[in-house]
């Protein structure tokens, strides 16, 4: 049977969502993609936990499955999929413009397919996925775990799947997303923690560009994976864990990182954020806070979408939005995702 993966064992009841998080050391110190490699290498916690089949933590002997627009467009309850299966608030067309994507799905935009692709980043809470929007060619499942291998284009995030892995095959079986990668995926550098992320960092990639909520099954050369990277053993199908508990709390979706933006520049993505509220601030090429604010989403405490938009002179950029903190730094450095631009 599917099993679901439990929550992350130092993270806490999802108590990170008001105030747990790191500052992006990426742009200014620490690259924080190197230093998120090495805790994938070292960690030793586990994520899966659950019954039945699925994915199995082999190294600790466990088994489970591994100006504003406030309230942007979002149902204030909670649904299966909300925080998973997401799409960006726009897409790009052929001629270059942009058209509202319908939440919730991926977009054919004539050829290209607008999809979220899934990585690991560093917070307080540990290792927790975020994503990039991406477009890709030819069935979009396929593409999107194409671009999870070979890599991130933002500097913050990382992944440990080997990049000489190749997407033999992706399928639809029923209720079940099967993906079929070369032997190269059964070689990564990473712990226990780690191995339960990049499993669900796959899942995460595969039920969000084909905008289903179903497991998904990991083959080797048309075989079930079975142990890999000597941390977890991945038999059957895995559903994808509450994105409470494996995701970063605060995602820019759009700009993508290093993008050409006109001014004012509009930011979008979501937040499970304390209150709904999500502040934000705009700092220069010298680090200096050149603009700031807040925007809200339409639920606190889950997945929502936010946007907003901010006039800028031209010049480089850096894009920050963060979790609120009612705790005044008490609770640790708020989680926080970054994007660079530049307004021409």
């Amino acid at each position: 049977m599917a099993v679901r993966s439990a929550d992350l064992d130092h993270a806490g009841p999802r108590a990170a969502s008001g105030h747990a998080g790191s500052a992006p050391e990426g742009r200014t110190g620490t690259p924080v993609g190197r230093r998120t490699l090495a805790l994938l290498a070292t960690a030793a916690l586990t994520l899966l936990t659950g019954c039945g089949g699925g994915a199995t933590d082999t190294a600790n002997g466990g088994t489970g499955g591994a100006t504003d627009e406030p309230g942007a467009t979002t149902t204030p309850s909670r649904t299966a999929t909300q925080g998973r299966i997401a799409t960006p608030g726009r897409i790009a067309t052929p001629g270059g413009t942009t058209t509202p994507a319908e939440a919730g799905t991926a977009t054919d935009t004539g050829g290209e397919t607008v999809v979220p692709v899934y990585y690991v980043t560093d917070t307080r809470a540990g290792l927790r996925l975020a994503r990039e929007v991406r477009e890709v060619t030819g069935d979009p499942v396929k593409g999107a775990v194409e671009a999870m291998v070979a890599s991130p284009r933002d500097p913050d995030y990382a992944t440990t799947w080997n990049p000489a892995t190749t997407v033999l095959d992706v399928e639809r079986d029923g209720e079940t997303i099967v993906v079929d990668l070369s032997e190269d995926a059964r070689t990564a550098d990473t712990g226990s923690e780690g191995a339960a992320l990049m499993v669900q960092q796959l899942v995460y990639t595969a039920t969000g560009a084909a905008a289903r909520d179903v497991p998904v099954q990991l083959l080797i050369e048309g075989e079930p994976a079975g142990e890999l990277w000597g941390a977890v053993t991945w038999t059957g199908p895995v559903e994808a864990a509450d994105p409470l508990d494996v995701r970063q709390l605060v995602q820019i979706d759009e700009p993508s990182d290093g993008a050409r933006s006109v001014s004012p520049v509009a930011v979008s993505g979501d937040a499970a954020a304390f209150e709904a509220n999500v502040p934000w601030r705009v700092l220069d090429a010298t680090g200096a806070e050149v603009a700031s604010g807040f925007t809200t989403t339409s639920e606190g405490q889950a997945f929502a979408p936010f946007a907003f938009t901010v006039s800028l002179a031209p010049g480089a950029y850096t894009i920050e939005v963060s979790e609120d903190d009612p705790s005044g730094g008490a609770g640790g450095v708020p989680m926080t995702d970054t994007r660079t631009l530049t307004v021409p």
